[in-house]
């Protein structure tokens, strides 16, 4: 990567994005690290929903704030999140992963698997890391991640390789800026859908591209009618000065209902029949060998925020299904995999 990642050139254009083949890949000495909540699905069972979704973005708050900026790339999903950092700043991070998982622990009363790898070493074992930078909004930008390096370290990581260990004293990281005080946002269309889509190997980039850009349309992702945050909320003067004087039109912009981190991530407001439609067009993809998907139903979504100090004009909202959506659906694409293939 030649220039910072802040520096790459954004695009506002989505299903754009969804054509990899323009992601620049990151350099060999950077670190990708991944965390996760163990046995989430039994935390969301106790009623815990709030808390692993706020696990899950803690690292990316805490990085961010021990770092200074947010100018790294970054994905949220849901029990946990993905990243990426230059080496130079490899001990502070180290650092502040590490406090993070003891608050899980000692907070949160949960289990935050942290581990990280060289991208050096996902490239030697066959799969990449590259980035690209998506507008969500003039104030808003976040990062996608392409080339299977992520899912790699996700396997690894939670094979028990690359970890590191919670700290071991009572600590508090730096979670200024991260709230999920929100109240679940109801359904106006039908259901709140969580779905996930990862291309399986023997299907080209080029075909990937087709399938899920038709994917979008039966969703109404491109015109915005299956956004799962309504525009039609009036907020307090407190809640904007919170905000850094932006109204709710810029949270509907900055929530990462649609994101791509090897497999494409959606949290929607959908009809009973765009389900239908979107279920058999994915059944079908799936008899062909070309993709594996999981797909999750709840009546609410969940928003998790982060308004960054000092420049809380550049506020992110991180969605999920409140029945613990992306880590149901999780399950559903894992249990699609052939019983021989690592996960």
């Amino acid at each position: 990567m030649d220039k910072p990642f802040r520096y790459l050139e954004a695009s506002s254009d989505f299903a754009e994005l969804l054509d990899t083949t323009g992601y620049t890949p990151l350099p060999d000495d950077w670190l990708i690290g991944i965390t996760d909540v163990v046995d989430s699905t039994s935390a969301i069972a106790r009623g815990q929903y709030k808390d692993v979704n706020y696990a899950g973005a803690s690292a990316i708050a805490a990085l961010g704030n021990a770092f200074g900026n947010f100018d790294f790339p970054f994905v949220f999903r849901g029990d946990g999140a993905a990243f990426a950092f230059d080496p130079d700043v490899r001990e502070t991070a180290v650092g502040v992963l590490r406090r993070v998982a003891g608050y899980a622990r000692d907070h949160l009363q949960l289990k935050l698997r942290i581990g990280l790898a060289a991208v050096k070493d996902i490239r030697a074992a066959g799969s990449d890391v590259k980035v690209a930078r998506y507008a969500a909004s003039p104030t808003a930008t976040y990062a996608m991640f392409a080339g299977g390096g992520l899912n790699w370290a996700d396997r690894e990581i939670k094979a028990g390789n690359h970890a590191l260990l919670p700290c071991e004293a009572y600590a508090t990281p730096d979670l200024e800026g991260l709230t999920c005080e929100w109240a679940p946002i109801a359904s106006r269309r039908g259901e709140i859908l969580s779905l996930l889509v990862e291309p399986q190997d023997n299907i080209s980039p080029e075909a990937f591209t087709l399938l899920t850009r038709r994917l979008l349309a039966l969703l109404g992702v491109e015109d915005g009618s299956s956004r799962p945050v309504p525009e039609d909320v009036v907020i307090t003067n407190s809640v904007a000065d919170y905000l850094g004087g932006k109204g709710w039109t810029d949270v509907v912009l900055n929530s990462d209902y649609r994101r791509y981190d090897d497999v494409l991530r959606l949290t929607l407001d959908c009809t009973p029949e765009q389900i239908k439609d979107v279920e058999a067009l994915l059944t079908s993809a799936y008899d062909r060998g070309e993709v594996y998907f999981g797909m999750h139903r709840q009546s609410h979504a969940l928003m998790t925020c982060l308004v960054p100090v000092g420049a809380r004009g550049s506020h992110l909202h991180f969605l999920d299904g409140m029945g613990g959506g992306y880590t149901a659906a999780a399950s559903l694409l894992e249990a699609q995999r052939p019983a021989h293939q690592p996960r």
